[in-house]
């Protein structure tokens, strides 16, 4: 029964494969019709049956692979602005466009040179592990509006300094209302400080909140003497310091820190924190980092052609970061970019003294012959997460937080401080210095 069953079969198949290769015309084209007719998904289930789910799965594999990047690579430069549903760049921004750190190219961070290359102690672990210990100490800070002074990043950088190198004695130029003393006593609370300011931070008092140290000579108000004509000698020996690279030396006072280390060296002091390093177009002084953008160091010199890439790219990020310079802010008329459109900036902006290139050029070979270390504070978080918009990251040093690490910047606690505190970074420079080599 079963043998006759199978051969009718057998007869009927051979009845339809007659059917469809016989004498009737159009048969050919019937069967096209038929196979064009067959949906997309009987094709491929049969393409699964005759070669297994190998290559698809490979395929689809690829495609999540290279979204995945895709996504990692532009998170990582994610901007969180305010942008409007309609505004162009902000879309641009949105899907990493726009770029942090990598716009620039070679042009990137002047950088000064040390004499022999010598760099700092500290990693960014040790930084880490000093934002988590800081952090709580800053919210009892007493200024907690210090606008026109440092906000957190600074004052993490000027503790951390001070407590890594724990000196026998501090001097600060320029202390406002107080802030770097209370945070140079936070981190020294038994090192003896000397500040030396035009106005006494007491008369801040009289307004509001303002820090007062006990353990501090002040050259203050009536008693102020300016950085440079303090005999610091005498001074050195009333407070029985005898190695001066025991002596941190700390200037807030916007004034030309070329000025500043030339009178830092003649004195003895051997260790050097600068709170405002302005970038090149920037600042109301001449700052190390304007000295050091220099054609001959990565990451300096610049175009001032208005139809070079430069040009492009500083106008774009200009709409992003308020810090940011374009060229007809860079530039003044014959290509004078050094400094501040060819000047060199000091006593608040009053002094403001046109120098040449040559000038410039002679500066940063001073600077390199007397240079061992120099190390710029990073930012201390990336700025989709501190929401900063003030610096333009590409003119900047990689974050210790960097973009992305969400789950860090939480677990050390930054994610607890107001998003204004973090938008007061202008690039706070360590430098150690020693004299020129024969």
């Amino acid at each position: 029964m079963e043998r006759d069953i199978v051969l009718d079969r057998m007869h009927s198949t051979r009845r339809m494969a007659a059917d469809v290769g016989g004498d009737h015309g159009g048969g050919d084209d019937d069967y096209e019709s038929k196979k064009k007719a067959i949906p997309i998904s009987t094709r491929f289930a049969n393409f699964i049956a005759r070669n297994g789910l190998l290559w698809p799965c490979l395929a689809l594999a690829f495609v999540v692979v290279l979204f995945s990047s895709s996504v990692v690579f532009y998170t990582r430069s994610l901007v969180c602005v305010a942008p409007t549903a309609m505004d162009p760049h902000s879309r641009v921004a949105f899907f990493g466009l726009d770029g942090l750190e990598s716009d620039f190219g070679s042009l990137g961070v002047p950088w000064c040179r040390s004499k022999h290359g010598k760099t700092v102690e500290w990693t960014t672990k040790d930084l880490i592990k000093g934002l988590e210990e800081f952090i709580p100490i800053y919210e009892t800070r007493p200024i907690k509006n210090n606008m026109y002074g440092m906000g957190f990043d600074h004052s993490f950088g000027l503790w951390f300094i001070a407590r890594w190198l724990k000196p026998d004695l501090m001097i600060e130029s320029g202390a406002f209302k107080g802030h770097s003393t209370w945070v140079l006593r936070q981190a020294m609370p038994d090192t003896r400080i000397i500040s030396v300011t035009p106005r006494h931070p007491e008369k801040y008092l009289r307004k509001g909140p303002a820090y007062v140290d006990q353990n501090c000579t002040y050259f203050a108000g009536k008693d102020f003497i300016d950085f440079g004509n303090v005999d610091w000698k005498s001074v050195m020996s009333k407070h029985g310091v005898t190695d001066l690279t025991r002596v941190l030396v700390f200037f807030d006072d916007h004034q030309s820190e070329l000025k500043r280390l030339k009178q830092a060296l003649k004195a003895g002091f051997r260790h050097i924190v600068f709170e405002d390093n302005y970038d090149t177009g920037t600042g109301d002084h001449y700052s190390l980092r304007q000295i050091c953008d220099q054609s001959y160091i990565r990451g300096g010199g610049h175009s001032c052609f208005k139809d070079s890439d430069e040009a492009r790219i500083r106008a774009r990020r200009k709409q992003f970061w308020e810090k940011a310079v374009d060229i007809d802010e860079l530039c003044e008329p014959g290509e004078a970019w050094w400094g501040v459109r060819g000047y060199m900036r000091d006593d608040f902006n009053h002094s403001n003294k046109p120098i040449s290139y040559a000038e410039h050029f002679q500066n940063s070979r001073f600077v390199e012959s007397i240079l061992e270390v120099y190390w710029e504070l990073p930012p201390v978080a990336g700025p989709s997460l501190t929401h900063q918009t003030r610096y333009d990251p590409a003119r900047s040093v990689p974050p210790i937080v960097e973009d992305g690490r969400y789950g860090l910047f939480r677990r050390i606690g930054l994610g607890r401080l107001e998003t204004s505190v973090f938008n007061g970074y202008t690039q706070m420079v360590y430098v150690q210095i020693s004299d020129p080599d024969p």
